[in-house]
């Protein structure tokens, strides 16, 4: 029998759903190996609204989940052209800029406490260029190909899987920085990215559930 259509409203409103934090101990696999103590100062006219202390569990969060968002945002680039679901497209849309905003905000915080920001285009993979920090639910170069090689329904399942994949591993980084990072900026994402990413993984599954 055919699951009834839920109506496009219902999901979407699915992405407001609050969701409790719980769990958020430091024994994830996604390790800083920072402790609390070490923190540094920012520099003179560092950008307004970053608070005066950080540790490298923050600058730690910031660079790896920086390459995160921005292969989020490519794989919600391409539902622009290939999804064929109205549900997929519109979610697609609020990662992408949902994701992008908080990509600038994080590079805003590692230009002010002088800490190199990864560069675009760095390619895939568990972990940054130069760093030995994994990076969970990243896609390979050939997940990403075979994502852009496909259309319609195909692709919507296909997007659907892969992301909340994606999301599960930007939860696990958030809950790193929410248990270790000393920044109440930083800590503040890491919260809400939580909450949010969260709440987009129930509606994927509510809308591939539909497929």
């Amino acid at each position: 029998m055919t699951p009834p259509v839920v109506p496009r409203r219902a999901v979407l409103a699915g992405l407001a759903v609050t969701v409790v934090l719980a769990g958020c101990g430091g024994g994830g696999k996604y390790s800083s190996g920072t402790e609390h103590g070490a923190t540094a100062t920012v520099p003179a006219g560092a950008a307004a609204g970053t608070t005066t202390t950080f540790n490298d569990a923050d600058v730690t969060f910031a660079q790896t989940m920086v390459p995160h968002h921005r292969q989020a945002v490519e794989m919600a680039v391409l539902a622009q052209t290939r999804a064929e679901n109205s549900d997929v497209k519109a979610l697609a849309d609020r990662i992408r800029d949902t994701q992008q905003s908080e990509i600038d905000t994080m590079t805003g915080w590692l230009s002010a406490w002088g800490r190199p920001a990864p560069m675009p285009g760095a390619g895939h993979g568990t972990s940054p260029p130069g760093t030995a920090h994994p990076m969970p639910g990243m896609l390979s170069d050939a997940d990403i190909k075979s994502l852009a090689d496909a259309r319609g329904t195909a692709f919507d399942q296909q997007f659907l899987t892969m992301m909340i994949a994606h999301h599960q591993g930007a939860v696990t980084m958030a809950r790193e920085e929410i248990a270790k990072g000393s920044n109440a900026d930083a800590k503040a994402l890491a919260e809400r990215i939580v909450t949010e990413q969260q709440a987009e993984i129930t509606a994927m599954r509510d809308i591939l559930s539909r497929l």
